[in-house]
């Protein structure tokens, strides 16, 4: 199975900000959304992210005042990005490896979705029962 399974289900509505905007923009964002990460792009393409972890860690080292910087100074870039034909398994493993929870899929330089490493667990969990279900219908009849 591959990302584009997971984006179908998902979907492809993706919110994304510009490295320009401020930080505290960004986190009203995020806060108002109720989403921990979002890709910065700029004139299409993903050029960073910007998630919880980034706005942590600067406000640790530097304090509030980062909020009024633009985003693209805190994000972490280059994004690490996946596209729609990897299999869910090699994404699962590239983020444990990074440590990094969530992934933009980019087709042709273009931003095409997004996905969490929660959407890759419950994809996992749901082929699987889904599988084991075949395989007790399977056990019954035979």
């Amino acid at each position: 199975m591959t990302i584009a399974a997971i984006l179908q289900r998902k979907g492809q509505d993706v919110v994304q900000v510009q490295s320009g905007d401020t930080v505290l923009s960004v986190v009203q964002l995020l806060a108002e959304r109720r989403i921990g990460c979002v890709p910065v792009v700029d004139d299409g393409k993903v050029v960073g992210i910007f998630s919880e972890r980034d706005l942590v860690y600067r406000v640790a080292q530097e304090g509030a005042g980062v909020l009024e910087r633009p985003v693209g100074e805190i994000m972490t870039a280059p994004a690490i990005t996946t596209d729609e034909r990897t299999p869910v398994i090699h994404c699962l493993s590239l983020m444990t490896k990074r440590r990094i929870r969530h992934l933009p899929v980019v087709v042709d330089g273009a931003l095409v979705g997004l996905v969490s490493i929660g959407d890759l667990v419950k994809f996992r969990i749901d082929s699987i029962e889904s599988e084991a279900a075949a395989l007790r219908d399977y056990i019954q009849t035979a």
